[in-house]
């Protein structure tokens, strides 16, 4: 008979209630609770916790459970295509690091000037597009190539057929084509490379070629792989029609169709208020035909289609499958990456609406336990300082990813709290909350009217105006370093090895001895050590050679010392001084 028992498998799926974790560990709730209090979170029976607190908690209990991570299930079923599916333009993600010629890489595709608009020549927002290649309709998002905005690149992926990666051929492989290419595989995406600037003098296509192959696991189809790998000059239009033809040859594969007989359903992509016409809403359409004065819900967000237009800003009568549209007339803004979708009437348009922000409220409401806020619990007597930020964007995929951004500088001792933000230009209300929360304001992409302007220079508010994300980020991180508290960094300067001792008073004594190694200088500070304790620190005023003062005395020299004490210290023969230099430093995030 086996005296081994078996371990119980405990399976998580992306957070639990603390009711449901007492019932699963055979627990009394009150335990459990009690527990929770012990680490400082004053818990209900209906809080969740997260797969990382459940483990400190069961870790604090000693209860022998093994915890696994289970997947979390899509919410979203995945629609099954019906034998009326019917096929639809493959939608196409431009990926790659900053600087890489994404941009200019759409430019030459569609023959209009993108990269003029742009701030810094940088995208700062996911941007639909469509061509035509041999009678078919190909679909092009342009995502952002700075860090600040994986958010919105991720949303790129995720809904993306085949992602192009644009490596510069002068620059080869950097972080944000390393992000790109997991992006793309994490979302099933084909991949096609385009190696770009083959013009530029330093242009090196092989070397990108070995980097995509022997570090990244892309190796080109000349070389015996199945990646797709076209050398293109986005400048001068070298190679751009066959590049599209890759795009067309490896979608084909996928097969990809789409349902139309069935209500218009799809993706925000990018959401803003504008003067005159209110909410302008960005979206790309999944399945289904979306019409002029159809009722759409959007997350939170509904109403009534009042205008829809293509991506060149012109009126079309439908988007179907893969299409960008921009419509007005939701009556708020939703969030980016909603989904949304047509129902037959406004009455069905608003119960739904309230429906999803009820359960947006459930969420945020249930107080969510994680495992960071227990362990920022449980270290609670770190002092933590915040940083207040109000923060306003043009458009509502910006706020996100530059609010996520600024979560990404928290440490144990620095925190940013964004204590508002919106859509929009600078406001009073924007002003008025920065002076109750001594917050500074956050402007990206917005105006700050002149009369807001002297009402913060009255109230002394500092509203800090950005077209660039990584400067805004660059300020904050500025900001919070100047808040750290400087290092204290010591130095060791050298030894000595006392010999005699020939005055001590309460605040000085006069002594001599052995430099052991490195050197004694005046105005450095001395552990004084007997045996292999040390019993005093201790600061050097004089340090004197043969009667002479002098500034430093080297290893195997003799000297005499005045040290600075604090306290009667009687020194003693054979004492050991370990001399260290000791000054502030300003620390960095």
């Amino acid at each position: 008979m086996s005296d081994t028992t078996e371990t119980k498998v405990l399976k998580i799926v992306g957070t639990i209630t603390v009711g449901d974790l007492a019932e699963k560990l055979a627990l009394p709730v009150a335990k459990l609770v009690g527990e929770l209090f012990k680490n400082g979170i004053v818990a209900t029976v209906n809080q969740t916790l997260d797969f990382e607190t459940v483990q400190i908690i069961v870790e604090e209990l000693g209860i022998d459970v093994q915890l696994e991570k289970a997947e979390e299930e899509d919410v979203r079923e995945e629609r099954v295509l019906t034998e009326n599916a019917t096929e639809r333009p493959p939608i196409v993600a431009v990926m790659g690091h900053v600087d890489h010629g994404k941009t200019s890489l759409l430019d030459a595709i569609l023959g209009i000037k993108v990269v003029d608009d742009e701030a810094g020549g940088i995208t700062q927002h996911i941007s639909a597009y469509q061509t035509v290649r041999k009678d078919r309709s190909i679909t092009l998002l342009d995502t952002p190539g700075h860090e600040a905005f994986s958010a919105l690149r991720q949303h790129g992926a995720v809904l993306t057929d085949v992602v192009i990666i644009v490596v510069a051929a002068d620059d080869g492989v950097k972080p944000q084509t390393i992000e790109a290419i997991k992006f793309a595989q994490a979302a099933n995406a084909k991949i096609v490379v385009a190696i770009n600037k083959i013009d530029k003098v330093g242009a090196d296509t092989n070397l990108v070629k070995t980097q995509l192959a022997t570090e990244h696991k892309l190796n080109p189809e000349e070389w015996g792989g199945d990646t797709v790998m076209v050398e293109v000059s986005a400048k001068e239009g070298t190679n751009i029609d066959k590049l599209l033809d890759m795009v067309l040859l490896v979608s084909d594969i996928e097969e990809l169709k789409a349902e139309t007989d069935v209500p218009a359903e799809g993706l925000v992509i990018e959401s803003h208020m504008e003067k005159g016409k209110g909410s302008v809403v960005r979206l790309l359409v999944e399945h289904g035909i979306l019409k002029s004065g159809q009722y759409l819900v959007a997350g939170q967000a509904y109403g009534k289609i009042r205008t829809l237009l293509d991506f060149k800003g012109d009126a079309f009568a439908e988007a179907g499958p893969a299409t960008p549209a921009t419509i007005t007339g939701l009556k708020t803004l939703p969030q980016f990456g909603d989904m949304f979708t047509v129902v037959d009437s406004e009455k069905k348009a608003r119960q739904k609406a309230a429906s999803n922000k009820i359960e947006v409220d459930k969420k945020s409401s249930s107080a969510n336990v994680t495992g960071v806020d227990l362990l920022n619990m449980m270290h609670r007597e770190a002092k933590v300082q915040t940083m207040n930020v109000v923060l306003k964007a043009d458009v509502q995929g910006s706020l996100t990813s530059i609010s996520d951004s600024l979560k990404l500088l928290n440490n144990d001792e620095l925190t940013v709290k964004v204590v508002a933000s919106g859509i929009g230009n600078v406001n009073e209300n924007d002003i008025r909350t920065a002076s109750s929360s001594g917050a500074v304001v956050y402007a990206f992409n917005v105006q700050l009217p002149p009369a807001i302007k002297r009402l913060a220079n009255r109230d002394q508010i500092h509203v800090r105006m950005y077209k660039i994300i990584y400067e805004l980020l660059d300020d904050a991180r500025n900001t919070l370093e100047e808040m750290l508290e400087p290092e204290v960094v010591e130095t060791e300067v050298g030894k000595l090895e006392i010999k005699g001792v020939f005055k001590t008073s309460k605040t000085e004594i006069i002594c001599g001895g052995e430099v052991k190694s490195g050197k004694v200088v005046p105005s450095t500070f001395a552990r004084v050590f007997r045996k292999k304790d040390q019993i005093a620190e201790v600061q050097v005023e004089r340090v004197q050679r043969q009667q002479q003062e002098v500034k430093e005395v080297f290893e195997g020299e003799m000297c005499g010392l005045s040290l600075k004490t604090t306290s009667k210290l009687q020194l003693e023969e054979g004492d050991k001084l370990e001399f260290f230099t000791r000054e502030l430093k300003k620390r960095t995030l």
